[in-house]
């Protein structure tokens, strides 16, 4: 637990969503089960293994004192959450306030976009932080889009979840979004966080199952962007071993031409060559492009094992077209 002891003592105050400690990837030896994120005001401790009261004391004792130090007169707010293997094939975590108190509503920021939070409830809490380099590469794609060509992309949001990427690419001048999740709850802070941000036109909103609503996905077509972002596995939803290949069969269809999907996934029994031998086996016509970096706290012993995000591109069009 040092390592974790270690990084709490050096943090600064946090202003922006964020993770502080990241040691799911291994490389702090003791540190395994634990995260650190900050939603500010709060903080979020997360164990994926059982903590003792005396663990938990330990390390609430050493953010109180490094608290005190950097923020002095303000009061410390912290969650904790325990998701143990039983509780994560259930699908349930215990969650705990345990000194301070969480707004609400409560609102936190990420290079400038504002996003509702909801810490005190379930697994997911409104904005997936290892998930930030792919939002800010869509906001520099689209931005830079917009600078070359004069117009603004339409992009295709899939497994929106609270629509952030829809978010960051409208702030960054995409003409159209549409986000789809058959999520509706979550599709309902996705709209709040659009009006959070003034985004008040360009973006429209599908509550359904991504698979049987191709038809009306297609209308908002064709794409200059598809977006997808699905859970690894969720029951009865998206199963990343068979549903990939469902997707992938769609984009030369959906995707304007010359147009780029990026497509994430979360397994790490699945590693980024997954995805590419799907698209070639799928959509060969798209080629890959690069793998998007992930944020470096998330770094990982195993990079196959962290989160993959992966741009692929297709044809540009024919600018010499043959005639019969």
């Amino acid at each position: 637990m040092q390592a974790l002891l270690d990084a709490i003592a050096a943090m600064p105050v946090p202003t922006d969503a964020c993770r502080i400690f990241h040691g799911r990837g291994g490389r702090f030896a003791g540190c395994e089960q634990w995260t650190l994120d900050a939603y500010p005001p709060v903080f979020v401790l997360t164990s994926f293994a059982p903590a003792t009261d005396e663990e938990l004391a330990t390390l609430g004792t050493a953010l109180q004192l490094r608290w005190r130090r950097i923020a002095p007169g303000q009061p410390l707010n912290w969650v904790f959450q325990h998701r143990g293997e039983a509780l994560r094939i259930e699908g349930r975590s215990d969650t705990r306030l345990m000194a301070g108190s969480v707004p609400e509503p409560h609102v936190v920021t990420e290079d400038g976009a504002r996003y509702r939070m909801h810490v005190l409830r379930g697994q997911n809490h409104g904005l997936f932080l290892d998930m930030a380099a792919g939002r800010r590469w869509v906001r520099a794609h689209v931005a830079d889009r917009l600078a070359r060509t004069g117009q603004g992309a339409r992009v295709l949001n899939l497994f929106a979840y609270t629509c952030a990427f829809s978010v960051a690419a409208l702030q960054a001048g995409a003409a159209q979004v549409v986000n789809v999740d058959m999520g509706r709850g979550a599709i309902a802070t996705g709209q709040h966080n659009h009006r959070l941000n003034g985004l008040d036109a360009g973006a429209s909103f599908l509550a359904h199952d991504i698979f049987s609503s191709w038809g009306k996905i297609g209308r908002g077509g064709p794409y200059d962007l598809l977006i997808a972002d699905p859970p690894s596995y969720q029951k009865g939803s998206f199963v990343a071993t068979k549903d990939y290949a469902r997707i992938m069969r769609r984009l030369p269809d959906l995707l304007a031409p010359g147009g780029h999907a990026l497509l994430c996934l979360n397994a790490p029994e699945l590693g980024a060559a997954f995805l590419r031998e799907q698209m070639q086996a799928c959509a060969p016509s798209l080629g890959f492009v690069e793998r998007v970096a992930n944020p470096p706290v998330f770094a990982d012993i195993d990079e196959e094992r962290s989160l993959k995000v992966l741009l692929f591109k297709g044809p540009e069009p024919d600018a010499n077209p043959r005639h019969p």
